[in-house]
């Protein structure tokens, strides 16, 4: 049995009717300063076994941002610890979510100290303080500022932590909310030569996405967030997941192969629960952002959404260029949508990602 859910995101006027529905005024991303391509990168770990370097060569990727192990004495890559990769994922991802965060805020013409709710999603590692906190303090942002840190939920996360910012820019008229995915990929790999690691280390890439949310009457920027849609797997709930590796002292994170195509033969379902009970028909839709989780994943979609290679363009260069960069990679594609200036006045859209649950979120857009 699947479980699925929708709501809709909006203000309340005067007379109780609903209102108008918060927008994305504004989007940033980062990434660190080293990339490497996946030739590259199977030099580096030296990587002989053919199986292996097919999985690299045949990814769609073409290049990667990723923080590297350091430099062994034989020349290869040091192993790194628990330890030293929960330090990497906190001190790589402060540095990624503050420069995405700062560029969204300059995006939108606003400062540091126009924040009153920031959401931080990370699946990449634990801190208690979370990134919420810590970027506050590091930033000096206003102490008063609401926050919620949402952690482990994996690549759909970033739509989930989208409908908590939207929820609470919705009860706040006139003050800013952000969401800031911050994902150091590469601070949960674990190097051991095994098909099953292979595959989430030829995939994965490290960055920070953030969108800034707000409703506000007199402010037209950006797209409405009309609905939100959610869609539970019960009997793929353990497609994707993280166990301990108790011959490696840290996390593995584990993808099965038939996740493409479980994801795949629920999108149809959830897109109809989205549009359901509003004005918009599946034809109307004229913006598809979907989550760069990987070729078979993209592909999938296309199949059972009846999707062209036009529709998922930006999803596809996201993950030539970047690798799935987990909860934010959906922000990376909507950034590059924006920029490619095709975008009409009352078009609709489609935020689509997909993780652990196996779980399929979706939000509708209206500009």
């Amino acid at each position: 049995m699947t479980a699925v859910s929708a709501g809709v995101p909006a203000s309340l006027n005067a007379d109780g009717k609903p209102g108008e529905s918060p927008r994305i005024v504004s989007v940033g991303s980062a990434v660190p300063g080293t990339s490497y391509t996946q030739e590259e990168l199977l030099d580096i770990f030296r990587i002989t076994d053919p199986r292996i370097r097919s999985v690299f060569r045949n990814s769609a990727i073409d290049r990667r941002f990723l923080t590297l192990p350091p430099m062994a004495p034989d020349g290869g890559r040091r192993v790194e610890t628990q330890g030293e990769l929960l330090r990497k994922h906190r001190r790589e991802g402060l540095d990624m979510g503050a420069r995405a965060l700062h560029e969204c805020l300059k995006k939108a013409d606003a400062v540091l100290g126009d924040v009153r709710y920031l959401c931080c999603v990370s699946s990449t590692g634990f801190l208690t303080p979370g990134f919420s906190a810590l970027l506050i303090s590091e930033l000096g942002m206003n102490r008063d500022c609401g926050r919620l840190d949402v952690v482990g939920m994996g690549c759909n996360a970033g739509l989930n932590g989208l409908n908590a910012v939207t929820g609470w820019a919705a009860a706040h008229p006139g003050e800013l909310a952000v969401l800031l995915c911050v994902e150091a990929c590469s601070a949960a790999y674990v190097f051991d030569g095994t098909m099953r690691t292979s595959v989430v280390n030829s995939l994965f890439g490290d960055g920070a996405a953030a969108a800034a949310v707000l409703l506000d009457d007199g402010d037209t920027r950006g797209p409405r967030l009309r609905k939100f849609a959610s869609c539970l797997i019960p009997e793929a709930i353990d497609a994707m997941r993280y166990d301990w590796d108790d011959g490696h002292g840290k996390f593995s994170f584990y993808l099965d192969r038939d996740v493409p195509y479980v994801v795949g033969a629920h999108s149809e379902g959830i897109v109809n629960l989205l549009l359901k009970d509003t004005d918009v028909r599946r034809g109307e839709i004229s913006h598809w952002v979907l989550h760069a989780g990987g070729k078979k994943v993209i592909d999938s979609m296309m199949i059972n959404l009846g999707l062209t290679r036009y529709d998922v363009r930006h999803t596809m260069g996201v993950l030539r260029d970047y690798g799935n960069l987990s909860s934010g990679s959906f922000l990376v594609s909507y950034e590059r949508l924006l920029d490619d200036g095709v975008i009409a006045p009352g078009d609709h859209g489609i935020l689509m990602t997909m993780g652990p649950g196996s779980t399929i979120e979706t939000a509708l857009l209206e500009w």
